[in-house]
């Protein structure tokens, strides 16, 4: 449908409804600097002595013309627990009209949910219309500037679904979007900084994976451009940003403290200077459940700046989304400073934290910790008292880095654990050099897969004394790789650290063993020229050695990486190792399907039932090895983990 028939369709008073979600948003701001004052004045009446709070930044950020409001803190004292506040019945009337401004968007819509809050709506204005005198106990304050739900319903509460239900009918509104972003009624200016704020957004918005958020909605007002954006799924938690001239104001209200220090922290990093309001946020501005409310301000020398503010705080919006359950994962592990600093270090260098969080978070860093062992880590360790603080933060950023991109490309739960407990073996140096006979009993594997590929390719099943001369080379080289075996017990029993070797390199000569088979089958096959392979069985089994080949390879590859994990070996050398772990997993599995595929084409293409069952087994043989080489990988794995974790 065009414009104009959404217009028509929509009537007449739909047309209002942009101007009265702009006068909705601005009387948002102007309740909470009036909850803000109330909090205020409380907190001077509670605590005289101490500096009164300066909200003139905020009073001048909300646009309101009402001077006597800056004078109620100063003013207000207390009598037991009922506040004494001048001009309470101004306050109060100011606060009936501005929520009533914020409802009219919602007025006559039969949405479930509008009705409600208008109901709502109604009902605090009756509530409000009661309040007498110049007093407030502490039920009218708690009901006033309550935040917590699960309990009573509250003003502040009300005031929070209103701001939602405004966006929510913002964004169905919009008549375009920029980069993600719904608007309406942008000036041709607007336009490049509302691009510049969602560049930053969109920079680093794949970090959130799949939680809700970030919704964001743009539109002028009179001489300001407005930004908002939902940042989450928390009431409370909403971001205002306006520009006017080259001047970006921003409006921030959290629940949690920690989390509003952070985010001040961040942008103060990128220019933002921040009202007293939120530096001095823990005297007294915590009554109740009610939030933490801030004004961050960038004063921008010309345009190019005021992009680039615009850019940098869009970009750190995503890392405030589960950062207060991410802090208290962290805490368990680094305690509070440590925790805080890791997430600072993450935002830093912009490391999303919901990856590892998803992936199990610091359920992760315990499982690493458990494999290592007791001959490093005990029990109810935390990781900075063992590592010292600057080591374990290196390492938890390392990991929530390697976990986030992990998550973002949809890898498995299981591999992240691996490259984590590799991660943790990096930092606390430990390494060990028993690998040399498994590297040399895997470069006999190698050799029988290469002669097996080669054999085929040269159409060797057609020459017996080729064949014969493969066999007696497999026959030499697995007769090799079983004296290896035979090293490593003698090894194991004069000590037992060799133990876990021994039973890996057992387990590999199956390896051997299989591929020698296969190549004893081969010289069976040309013996009996009954029949010939047709080119579709050659094919056939000619991509089941090649990537029988290729997983020998890799084998020789995780034995060289594992050999030299510890001290010298660096992240990439990790990831190469679980790469190539996972690449023995794909070749087993895609063996699995090769080999059906050639018994597939045996039955199609071969009648002579000597061959049809030679050919049968030796494809079954090469398949075997690949079941053997994923076996093998994963005790390989675990030898990466355990033993060189636990020993010097």
């Amino acid at each position: 449908m065009e414009k104009t028939g959404v217009v028509a369709a929509i009537g007449q008073t739909e047309l209002l409804r942009p101007a009265w979600i702009k006068a909705a948003l601005a009387a948002n701001d102007r309740i909470k600097f009036y909850l803000t004052v109330v909090q205020a004045a409380y907190a001077h009446a509670d605590h005289p002595g101490t500096v009164q709070l300066d909200l003139h930044r905020e009073y001048s950020a909300a646009h309101i013309d009402a001077p006597w409001v800056l004078d109620l803190p100063s003013s207000a004292c207390l009598e037991g627990s009922t506040l004494h506040l001048a001009n309470l019945p101004k306050l109060v009337e100011k606060l009936r009209a501005d929520l009533l401004a914020m409802a009219r968007p919602i007025e006559g819509s039969t949405d479930e949910a509008h009705v409600a809050l208008s109901t709502r709506v109604e009902q605090w204005c009756q509530w409000l219309g009661g309040l007498s005198g110049g007093t407030l106990d502490a039920t009218h304050l708690n009901a006033l500037t309550g935040g917590k739900r699960g309990q009573e319903d509250s003003f502040h509460i009300l005031v929070m679904d209103l701001h939602k239900a405004l966006n929510q009918l913002a964004a169905s509104l919009s008549d375009e979007a920029i980069d993600g972003a719904h608007v309406w009624q942008l000036a041709q200016e607007d336009r490049p900084l509302v691009s510049a704020f969602m560049r930053g957004l969109n920079r680093t918005r794949a970090l959130k994976l799949d939680h809700p958020g970030l919704e964001t909605a743009a539109t002028r007002d009179g001489k300001r451009l407005l930004i908002q954006n939902d940042i989450g799924t928390n009431d409370a938690h909403v971001l205002v940003a306006q520009v006017e001239g080259m001047i970006l104001t921003l409006t921030y209200s959290d629940l949690h403290r920690q989390r509003f220090v952070f985010f001040q922290d961040t942008l103060s990093q990128i220019g933002a200077k921040w009202s007293a309001i939120g530096s001095q946020m823990t005297e007294g501005l915590n009554f109740g459940d009610a939030y933490y409310v801030g004004t961050a301000t960038f004063e921008c020398s010309d345009e190019a700046a005021l992009r680039k503010a615009l850019e940098g705080l869009g970009a750190r919006i995503v890392f405030l989304i589960d950062w207060n359950r991410a802090r208290k994962r962290l805490q368990q592990i680094v305690g509070k400073a440590g925790a805080s600093d890791v997430l600072n270090e993450c935002a830093r260098r912009e490391i999303g934290h919901r990856g590892w969080l998803e992936a199990g978070g610091e359920s992760l860093i315990f499982a690493a910790m458990e494999a290592i062992g007791g001959d490093y880590f005990r029990i109810g360790d935390r990781l900075d008292a063992v590592m010292g603080d600057a080591p374990a933060r290196d390492f938890l950023v390392e990991a929530l880095a390697a976990s986030s991109l992990a998550m973002q490309q949809h890898q498995p739960v299981s591999r992240i654990t691996d490259t984590i407990r590799l991660l943790l073996i990096r930092h606390i140096g430990r390494h060990h050099d028993e690998f040399a006979l498994l590297a040399e009993h895997a470069s006999f594997c190698h050799a029988l897969a290469e002669g097996i590929r080669d054999a085929i390719a040269h159409g060797h099943e057609r020459s017996a004394n080729d064949a014969e001369k493969l066999a007696k080379q497999a026959k030499a080289w697995e007769r090799q790789a079983d004296l290896l075996v035979m090293r490593s017990r003698a090894r194991a029993e004069r000590n037992p650290r060799w133990l876990p070797f021994k039973r890996l390199i057992e387990r590999a000569d199956d390896i051997a063993d299989a591929m020698e088979e296969a190549a004893f089958v081969l010289s069976l096959i040309a013996e009996n020229r009954h029949t010939e392979w047709p080119i579709e069985v050659r094919q056939g089994m000619q991509q089941l050695a090649e990537k029988v080949l290729e997983a020998t390879q890799d084998h020789v590859k995780l034995l060289a990486i594992a050999s030299t994990l510890g001290e010298g070996s660096d992240a990439s050398d990790h990831e190469d190792f679980i790469a190539v772990s996972w690449r023995v997993l794909n070749a087993e599995q895609q063996c699995d399907q090769l080999l059906r595929d050639v018994r597939r084409l045996l039955v199609r293409n071969i009648d002579d039932a000597v061959t049809l069952n030679l050919s049968t087994d030796f494809a079954a043989a090469l398949e075997l090895a690949t079941d053997v080489l994923l076996a093998t990988a994963y005790r390989i794995r675990d030898l990466a983990f355990s033993r060189l974790g636990t020993e010097a």
